[in-house]
């Protein structure tokens, strides 16, 4: 079967040369290989560059002073919340909140939207693919409150049952949420016909963005969800920042998260007034350097382009599945290629997943192994844990055919 090359719609190398770390050397004479960009993407140097240079040369707290620094720096934190709405499409910046991350964003909307507007024995639908991230704040919500909580399955195949999501629909949810992209299965999950169907029926619609986000185009005016979440550090960007996008309305509504500075209008000995969207959700110093990097990582995959990075790891999912079913005893769990994204997650037969991970680091090649925030997925398939390797816009196919030799190398320690 022949590929088109990942070469053909990017230039790899020009890509790979402005990552400082995939230059380096795991250990002497072995070069790194970095296929777990689903756990976290390794960061160009227009990112490392500019949170430098804030700090070399405009450091200071944000929306405070009157000063020069403090004025450059507030100018910056907020450009970057700009870009970060125009990247999704946003109707307006002031819907988009800084977090740390993903899950914190799932948090806030647990504990201020949820706990505000649900009541005793009102359902929230989840799907059976969730990142625990996608999981646990509902759960602890679903136990305070005495929540109901149902699950979209998912077939064997790794798609989501759209016939039995629909019989759920008939219980009436007040939230539906679920993950544009599964961690695991690699399954891009048809979210606009997800979304169309839970607000027909009258839910609120939250769609987990970590995995897709950083990998395809995202537009919330077309997918229209309530709110969407995800994190930079996926996405080319600094640890320590994400993003909650709301519909104004709902943002509107919901009660703070956090209490401290510059969530507040006012505040009395006995009393305060919280500020306006998005700030109300922001309390105290937040990641401004990190908020600044996020900025510089949504200008470099914009200047790469969004279409040709899906389209380039396309061509590596499907090379990567091909190859892998040359492989004696290595089973792929998720769709066919064309609906999923850049992970394979696999098992090789007789070979625990931890092991194969430990073999494939000594060739220099980092893969993920264990269940990948994702338990009762894997208890679904009927597996204790999974080896996962994933793709971003820095990978090539030479990187696959290492991955391949590498598990080959683990088939004969293990004499399998």
């Amino acid at each position: 079967m022949e590929f088109v090359k990942p070469e053909d719609i990017l230039d790899i190398e020009g890509i790979q040369a402005d990552f400082p770390i995939l230059s380096r050397e795991v250990r002497p004479g072995v070069g790194l290989v970095y296929l777990d960009s689903t756990a976290t993407t390794q960061k160009p140097i227009q990112v490392i560059s500019k949170m430098d240079d804030y700090y070399r040369m405009a450091n200071a707290n944000i929306h405070r002073g009157i000063h020069t620094l403090a004025e450059e720096a507030t100018a910056l934190f907020e450009e970057a919340r700009g870009k970060v709405a125009r990247f999704i499409n946003a109707p307006s910046e002031k819907q988009v909140i800084f977090t740390r991350n993903t899950t914190e964003s799932i948090n806030l909307v647990a504990q201020t939207w949820g706990r505000a507007m649900l009541k005793s024995g009102d359902v929230i639908v989840l799907t059976e693919m969730e990142h625990h991230s996608n999981l646990i704040p509902w759960q602890m919500l679903a136990a305070e409150k005495n929540l109901q909580l149902e699950f979209i399955p998912v077939d064997a195949d790794g798609y989501l049952d759209l016939d039995e999501y629909e019989h759920l629909l008939n219980l009436g949810p007040k939230l539906v949420s679920f993950t544009h992209m599964s961690n695991v299965l690699g399954t891009i999950n048809p979210a606009k016909v997800i979304t169309q169907m839970a607000q027909s029926s009258g839910a609120i619609v939250l769609i987990d963005g970590a995995q897709s986000v950083p990998h395809f185009p995202v537009d919330v005016q077309a997918l229209n969800p309530d709110f969407l979440v995800f994190s930079a550090h996926k996405m080319c960007g600094p640890t320590g920042v994400g993003v909650l996008y709301g519909k104004k309305t709902l943002l509107d509504e919901m009660p703070p998260f956090l209490g401290g500075g510059d969530m507040i209008k006012s505040v009395e000995l006995r009393s305060f007034s919280f500020n306006a969207v998005p700030h109300k959700f922001e309390a105290g110093t937040p990641a401004i350097a990190e908020a600044i990097g996020f900025g510089a990582a949504i200008d470099y995959l914009q200047y790469i382009g969004l279409d040709r990075i899906a389209a380039q790891e396309q061509v590596l999912v499907e090379y990567a599945i091909e190859r892998m079913s040359e492989v004696p005893g290595v089973t792929v769990y998720g769709p066919a290629a064309k609906d999923r994204g850049g992970v394979t997650s696999f098992n090789v037969q007789g070979i625990h997943a931890h092991d194969v991970a430990q073999i494939l680091d000594g060739d220099g090649i980092a893969i993920r192994a264990g269940h990948h925030c994702a338990m009762p997925l894997h208890e679904k398939l009927n597996i204790p844990a999974s080896a996962r390797a994933s793709y971003y816009l820095y990978n090539s196919i030479s990187d696959i055919d290492k991955l391949i030799n590498s598990i080959y190398r683990a088939k004969k320690i293990f004499k399998i």
